[in-house]
């Protein structure tokens, strides 16, 4: 139940160069370094504050007592994905028949990714109280161990099972462990199925850890594929063709340069079951490949299928999923198909029906190159797929002709998140920010730009709208990439060298180049590398607006021109239910975890969940029971002065049951509030925070008639948005 090749998260940090695959589990943490094995374990982690965008090394010690101001785990584990798994109780019931069914007798259990110690504590319980009688429970992650120490205690485990602090390939038979492990049970899962290690630690374990046809837990996973047609996917890749409907002039993908920019080569992880309305299906269902648990895999793998189209269409993406099967003889399954994937003939179970919503593991989309292929109906397609130790590929070939030239990224020098190609094609977005470059523009000639967050667009809207503009960009997350990009990208878009500059040197030597001070300071504001928090920390642009102060004219102009927090109360059963604090799973007392891993529900006094960013409209079942409110606002015409605070009373407009907050920001771009740019729930290309009430209440009518929700932020502290709320 934990990540095996590293703990460095989805939500990295840009200038962190080496690669690790995508996790799901570790949202907040961006890098952790055990120092010592003897006698006790300390791991040095990297935290971030998002306001200033600089970074922090904290101490986690084993021998840490729970609430320990600097190293408690409370605020790591609270905004990662274990609560979710551990409430995904179809998951969790499949692992236990699965297990009770394989281990029948007493023998040497291996549990790879240990997490809590749910699996480890199956299988102890599975074999029952014997000498003979062995799990070996690994897990690398610090906070996590001392976690599943006290769930073990609490369930009177702790004899039963030996935890190890380690990942699985430092494990040595004869150091470690007594003797190869007779059964491995794991679950290193993500949503594409390997991003998480799963290759590389079954190569380990059975080379040095496990006995020759060992039985496992899960037994095989098999991926699956179906070719789909979906304008919304395609929007989220296919920038060049949208900006050639574009009427500003500006373009981020001339038809010369398309190699300098793309999409993130991997998988891209998504609720497709949300735009289920938004897709034609093209094929049926194509089995892809099979992973047996029980024997070494192979790192790398290949396999070509020809698909025949049963209706005619374009075909945008492939989406992806597996299903895998917990037991030798296929008796219990999970899947994670989409809801409109039935049972098959080929399993003979019905394990494919519609899962309880969660977020831990979702589908998968392969975006096809450019505006897709076109097919007939029954016409067939040729699909190549590989695997490397941690991705599954594609490459889609109709005739002769290829759409994919290779695997790799090649000579891309610059990669961006899908909902921000969207962005950047989406003809509303583009039209808001032509007309409020243009607007702040206005009576600056000859004016001195700075652009000083990640935006792309900007830039060549600043340079494209006035002809006598300077432009200098910062792109403090891009860096290089964005250096090389954009200075190519001007200059084909017919904008002399000596109009734009990419600034290397950072912001603290600006005052020493531009001594002539700076007339238009603009952002969108974005920053890459922060695509997974939450919204409002995007209000870093607040920050360096601030200590860009002293560069800037005594007239000059800040876009935008303030932020505003916004929010609304939400009907949010699926998603509530997947963060609800625990009781008994699957027979093990877990409600010690809660705290630490951030549950809404029965919670101890003065402990509150944390608000998490999610993509509301991906979230299952929802629905909107107030107006949307102004909680506070952020004034960046001036600098941060200090603390601030805001407070509003939320009247509802609708009866049923309030589960939560959703939050978000708008960005209003001038001083005459004409132009705002929302990243509210209606506004599918942007995440948004979201408080989850203790516990859901019905309100309206007979019920609750309000909530008050207060948020403060103070600037010199961790650069947290600090939300409450109370029932009225």
């Amino acid at each position: 139940m934990s990540p095996q090749l590293s703990l460095l998260p989805k939500t990295f940090i840009p200038f962190l160069s080496f690669r690790c695959p995508p996790l799901t589990r570790l949202r907040s943490v961006v890098a952790a370094r055990t120092m010592s094995s003897q006698p006790s374990q300390r791991v040095f982690q990297l935290r971030q504050d998002p306001l200033t965008g600089t970074s922090e090394w904290i101490i986690i010690d084993e021998n840490d007592e729970a609430g320990a101001p600097v190293t408690s785990t409370d605020g790591l584990l609270a905004t990662t994905s274990y609560l979710d798994m551990l409430n995904d109780t179809r998951r969790n019931r499949a692992y236990r028949l699965a297990i009770e069914k394989t281990i029948t007798e007493p023998c040497h259990v291996l549990d790879i990714g240990a997490g809590t110690g749910l699996l480890s504590m199956m299988a102890a319980r599975a074999m029952g109280d014997k000498e003979e009688s062995c799990v070996t429970a690994c897990e690398s992650y610090l906070p996590m161990v001392k976690l599943m120490r006290k769930v073990m205690h609490k369930n009177g485990m702790t004899k039963n099972i030996n935890l190890i602090n380690k990942r699985s390939d430092e494990l040595e038979v004869g150091s470690d462990i007594a003797s190869r492990a007779d059964v491995l049970v794991s679950e290193i899962l993500d949503s594409e199925l390997l991003g998480e290690g799963l290759i590389p630690s079954l190569q380990h374990a059975h080379d040095m850890l496990l006995v020759d046809n060992p039985k496992t837990v899960p037994y095989r996973a098999t991926t699956y594929c179906q070719l789909v047609e979906s304008t919304f996917l395609c929007n989220m890749h296919d920038l060049q063709s949208n900006e050639a409907r574009m009427s500003d002039g500006v373009r981020l993908v001339p038809p010369v340069l398309e190699s300098l920019f793309g999409i993130k080569s991997q998988q891209y992880s998504m609720h497709v079951d949300a735009i289920e309305k938004e897709i034609k299906l093209l094929s049926e269902p194509i089995k892809v490949f099979e992973f047996d648990f029980w024997k070494r895999p192979e790192s790398n793998g290949e396999l070509d299928v020809h698909i025949e189209a049963i209706t005619e269409g374009r075909v945008h993406a492939i989406i992806s999923w597996w299903v895998l099967q917990l037991d030798s003889e296929g008796t219990f399954f999970y899947s994670t198909a989409p809801r409109w994937v039935e049972s098959n003939s080929e399993i003979g179970e019905s394990h494919l029906r519609a899962r309880d919503w969660c977020d831990h593991w979702k589908q998968c989309v392969w975006f096809t190159p450019g505006a897709g292929v076109f097919i007939s109906k029954g016409e067939k397609v040729h699909l190549h797929a590989a695997h490397t130790c941690t991705n599954i590929l594609y490459n889609l070939k109709k005739a002769h002709e290829m759409t994919h030239s290779s695997f790799s990224t090649g000579d891309l020098q610059l990669t961006l998140p899908p909902e921000r190609v969207a962005i950047y094609g989406d003809s509303i977005y583009r039209q808001s920010i032509f007309e409020a470059t243009r607007n702040a523009l206005q009576g600056l000639s000859g004016a001195q730009c700075l652009v000083i967050d990640d935006s792309l667009l900007l830039p060549l809207m600043a340079l494209h709208i006035s002809n006598g503009s300077r432009v200098t960009s910062l792109s403090p997350g891009l860096q290089e990439n964005a250096a090389r990009y954009l200075e190519a990208i001007a200059d084909s878009n017919g904008f002399s060298k000596d109009r734009f500059k990419y600034f290397r040197e950072g912001k603290a030597k600006l005052m020493e180049a531009y001594p002539s001070k700076i007339d238009l300071l603009i952002g969108e504001p974005y920053y890459y590398g922060l695509e997974s928090g939450l919204p409002w920390q995007n209000l870093r642009f607040w920050k360096d607006r601030t200590l860009l102060d002293s560069v800037l004219s005594k007239d000059a102009v800040v876009m935008p021109y303030k932020g505003v927090l916004r929010g609304c109360a939400m009907y949010l059963p699926d998603l509530w239910k997947s963060r609800c604090c625990l009781g008994s799973v699957e027979g093990f007392d877990h409600a010690l975890v809660n705290k630490t891993l951030g549950g809404c529900g029965d919670l101890p006094s003065g402990k509150d969940s944390p608000c998490l960013p999610f993509f509301v409209w991906q979230c299952g079942e929802t629905k909107k029971l107030s107006k949307e409110f102004t909680v506070m606002e952020f004034d960046f015409s001036k600098p941060i002065a200090g603390p601030c605070s805001g407070e509003v009373q939320i009247e509802f407009t609708k009866p049923g049951v309030c589960h939560g907050i959703a939050l978000w920001m708008d960005w209003v771009m001038d001083k005459e509030n004409s132009i705002v740019i929302s990243t509210g729930p209606d506004e599918r290309y942007w995440k948004q925070g979201v408080k989850l009430l203790g516990k859901p209440v019905t309100v309206g009518v007979e019920g609750l008639s309000s909530i008050g929700i207060k948020a403060s932020l103070d600037p010199s502290s961790n650069g947290e948005l600090i939300i409450t709320h109370t029932l009225c």
